[in-house]
């Protein structure tokens, strides 16, 4: 079965279950994200993040980023995996490279819920950078590049969060433009 068949086999249901907005939260890739839905829930009705969710499927992580939290999630758009040459990312995709997946993923997600303003007085505190630490075991480098925040992985790969402060019932998105890779 696809990856693709799974995401739509997945994304009817959670559409058949999912709750009318009723708070104001930011788009993403046009489609609302609704603040009384989980991660797993938003993030399958994202059109910019078809190939997060499928990763996400395939490192078994659906289960986690549903269960309560709270997670920050910097979420890597399909542009983004797209910088990914695509043998790699459909190896990575592969059962046999679940755990490097499963790294990769998680240093995208900090257990605790952290907003834009909150991690910007946090970059401010710390003078100008501030390292957070990701449940995949990575250190990222919060910083400020004009108004918009930052984070520099352990390699030096920078990824911009493009929509901050997406609310989700067990945490927050923060949607950036590049894939963040653990220490090589």
């Amino acid at each position: 079965m696809s990856y693709q068949t799974v995401l739509s086999a997945t994304a009817a249901i959670v559409l058949a279950s999912a709750p009318m907005a009723q708070a104001e939260n930011p788009t993403v890739g046009g489609a609302p994200m609704m603040a009384e839905m989980n991660i797993v829930e938003n993030a399958v009705n994202s059109p910019i993040h078809t190939t997060l969710v499928a990763a996400v499927q395939a490192a078994d992580l659906v289960e986690t980023l549903q269960g309560p939290g709270p997670f920050t999630v910097f979420a890597p758009t399909d542009d983004a995996f797209g910088m990914i040459a695509d043998d790699s990312l459909n190896a990575l995709l592969q059962p046999e490279n679940k755990a490097q997946l499963t790294q990769i993923l998680t240093c995208h997600v900090v257990g605790a819920e952290a907003f834009s303003d909150a991690i910007m007085g946090m970059i401010a505190d710390d003078g100008g950078a501030h390292p957070v630490e990701t449940l995949g075991g990575c250190t990222l480098m919060a910083e400020m590049s004009g108004d918009e925040i930052t984070l520099t992985d352990e390699n030096g790969r920078e990824a911009t969060v493009t929509i901050a402060d997406v609310d989700q019932s067990n945490g927050v998105i923060h949607v950036i433009d590049r894939v963040l890779l653990p220490q090589q």
